[in-house]
């Protein structure tokens, strides 16, 4: 497997060079180990389109895999053979995306929200409030920056969010208390980090380069830090992340639970009803999409299928039998 671990550590280098996440890094390099294991250990320049077709259809009909894994699967392959192999792509388009079934997004109604909400205290309770209170994705809300937060104007900024993709969106008065003591709590931290010769966070792509000191900049720090250091999987350096990811998505099924709400609900769905409630007010569809950070209004338009399910604005014909 000599040969074929070189292979991997290109892959990653090459990932790293255009300024892939660690999480699509980690995803792609597993990815690529499954292929070549599938395949008997064969080097994949032995390989081309059949075997990725045939790995394909092994992952939808044997595994039964949803088609959004198979879809990741396909893109990492790709990758691989376009980007770090260099293949001819004429020879690998036939390769089409597993279609995606088109599903109504669930969503919380406000009751539904207030009640999960209730039952979360400290920093989850902060964090879901924003999930929900600015239409944040589960990994934007973990990786906010001190310097993201606007008091004055009211409004966070979302940087390289989907898409890699800025945007601004609102900051609920309801967390403007809460979020300035969690702040100062997040530079107490830093402050204390420095005195121990730490306080250098993450910084994206290669801004450590072009600004060498910013990584200790209190603004670059992240407002929900980690409550211990640890070192970064790709620089090997001994610093402190953002809080875990999965901390607030147990703490968010468990309220869930507690609150005896049976939706196939998640972190993602407070964003799901943060769009449908907005329009739900009245809010132009336009505006919503901007807040959301959607490509296309079509995404958005899906809420609006929402707001025409069960007796959200269709009456039954039933209620109207006299």
């Amino acid at each position: 497997m000599a040969k074929q671990s070189r292979l991997l550590e290109r892959v990653r280098s090459t990932l790293r060079r255009k300024h892939y996440s660690y999480r699509t890094e980690e995803a792609y390099s597993q990815w690529i180990y499954r292929f070549i294991l599938f395949h008997r250990k064969r080097h994949p320049e032995d390989m081309g389109a059949p075997e990725i077709e045939q790995y394909l259809t092994h992952l939808a009909v044997e595994r039964n895999v949803a088609a959004s894994t198979q879809n990741q699967a396909r893109n990492a392959l790709l990758f691989l053979y376009v980007q770090v192999l260099r293949r001819s792509l004429e020879k690998l388009k036939d390769i089409a995306p597993a279609r995606r079934p088109t599903r109504l997004p669930e969503v919380f109604t406000r009751k539904e929200v207030k009640s999960i909400l209730q039952r979360m205290e400290g920093l989850h309770w902060l964090m879901a409030f924003l999930l929900y209170g600015a239409g944040l994705r589960l990994m934007e809300c973990v990786r906010l920056r001190i310097k993201d937060i606007d008091f004055g104007y009211k409004q966070i900024v979302v940087r390289s969010g989907k898409g890699n993709v800025d945007r601004r969106t609102m900051l609920p008065t309801g967390a403007i208390d809460p979020l300035t003591r969690q702040i100062t709590q997040a530079r107490d931290v830093h402050e204390r980090d420095l005195s121990r010769g730490y306080g250098a966070v993450y910084l994206p792509h290669a801004l450590v380069l072009k600004y060498p000191s910013a990584s200790k900049d209190t603004g670059w720090q992240y407002v929900f830090p980690s409550g211990q250091l640890s070192k970064d999987p790709r620089s090997r350096e001994r610093r402190r992340h953002h809080k875990d990811s999965q901390s607030l998505q147990r703490a968010v099924k468990r309220a869930i639970r507690q609150s005896g709400i049976v939706k196939h609900a998640s972190c993602h769905t407070f964003r799901h009803s943060f769009g449908t409630h907005l329009l739900e007010d009245g809010y132009d569809i336009r505006t919503v999409q901007e807040l959301m950070g959607h490509k296309d209004v079509r995404t958005t338009q899906i809420y609006t299928h929402v707001l025409n399910r069960g007796g959200q604005g269709v009456i039954s014909p039933a209620d109207r039998l006299e």
